[in-house]
């Protein structure tokens, strides 16, 4: 194994750590307003199950 492939596994491996970190931040950056979605979903089926005779 010579330096450059050395230097090239150091460099793709941070490459892969910051695609990985950027996608978990989006995912958490969203996961607020996915929650309070949900949320407001299942009021409004107990809410339409409640109005049923």
């Amino acid at each position: 194994m010579n330096w450059d492939a050395i230097l090239l596994f150091v460099l793709a491996t941070f490459g892969v750590v910051v695609l990985i970190l950027s996608q978990l931040h989006e995912v958490l950056e969203r996961l607020p307003a996915v929650i309070r979605a949900w949320h407001e979903v299942r009021r409004s089926w107990h809410e339409a199950r409640d109005d049923q005779p």
